[in-house]
Parts: structure tokens; C-alpha cells; sequence
């Protein structure tokens, strides 16, 4: 069984502070962040991302927008390393298995790909991220603001994957 890192993609992989992300031009990827996918993924972690995107229910982006959007992501940080997969939940008002803090996506994918969600992260800057990792049996790492129910804390991802290797 492989073990993975599940990545939130906004607060975590790019800055979505000043506006949401809805065309390429908007994604603007942290600093450190490419080092530490980069590092992670040379000890043998697979790396998915994991994110929420109810803006395509609410109608401020179509899938299609959100493909060039993760094109451009990946074409950013393939220096430093590749993605088994980039899962997105488009609900935003539905009662929906995917959209977290449900567990669906990360379930899903580690059904397809044979990951083994004790060795695994979920790694994300929202509770809700957390919990999501939580439920679906994975460690976890909180972003920014501190989360007591998550085993790591930090306040960005290149130190919170620093902690995971140490």
C-alpha cells in the first residue's frame, strides 16, 4: 500500500486571500511551496490535492476554467514535483459526499490508488480540512490559525511538511 499527502490547494498551495481563484491569471503559488512537494514526494509520499470548489455550483466558474486553472498549477511546480491526482467537489449547496468536511474525495482516492490512510496527510488551512482527514483516518497538519484536533500545527506548508519528516 502507498502512502500519500492530501493537499488543500487554496491557503495551503496558493494564495486566494485578495480574491478567489477563477481564471489561470489569478493562481499565485506560495513561496517554499514547490521545495516542500518537492521534499515530501522524494520520501516516497504520493501527493493529491483535495479541494472544494463550490463555485462551480454557485456559477462563478465552469469545470472547464478550473482544468486550465489546475493546468497552470501543475506546469508551475513541475520542477519540483508531479500530482497522482487533482479531486475537486463542485457542490456547494448540495448535501454532498464529497464537499468537506466530508471524506469522500480522499476516500475515493485512496480506493483508486491503494493508499494506506494511516501512513497519510491531509494537509489544509480550514477545520473543515481537518476534519475531513479525521474522518476519513488520515493524520493531519493545520495551516495558520491552530487546531487542537490536528496532529501538526504550522504556518505555512513548507514548515508544516518539515515537521511531518522530522
Amino acid at each position: 500500500m502507498n502512502k500519500a499527502i492530501f493537499l488543500d490547494r487554496d491557503g495551503v498551495i496558493n494564495d486566494n486571500s485578495s480574491k478567489p481563484v477563477n481564471v489561470p491569471e489569478d493562481l499565485i503559488i506560495y513561496e517554499g511551496v514547490g521545495e516542500a512537494l518537492s521534499m515530501i514526494q522524494k520520501q516516497g509520499y504520493d501527493l493529491f490535492i483535495v479541494t472544494n470548489q463550490g463555485g462551480i455550483e454557485l456559477g462563478h466558474l465552469t469545470p472547464e476554467a478550473l482544468d486550465k486553472i489546475h493546468r497552470k498549477l501543475e506546469d508551475d511546480l513541475r520542477e519540483y514535483c508531479t500530482f497522482k491526482e487533482i479531486s475537486y467537489c463542485p457542490d456547494y449547496y448540495k448535501n454532498s459526499k464529497c464537499r468537506k468536511p466530508k471524506p469522500g474525495m480522499i476516500l475515493n482516492l485512496a480506493k483508486k490508488y491503494d493508499i494506506n490512510l494511516a501512513n497519510s496527510w491531509m494537509i489544509g488551512d480550514m477545520d473543515t480540512d481537518i476534519q475531513a482527514g479525521i474522518a476519513a483516518g488520515c493524520k493531519t497538519a493545520k495551516i495558520g490559525k491552530i487546531n487542537s484536533e490536528a496532529d501538526i500545527n504550522g504556518k505555512n506548508l513548507y514548515e508544516v511538511i518539515k515537521k511531518i519528516l522530522s
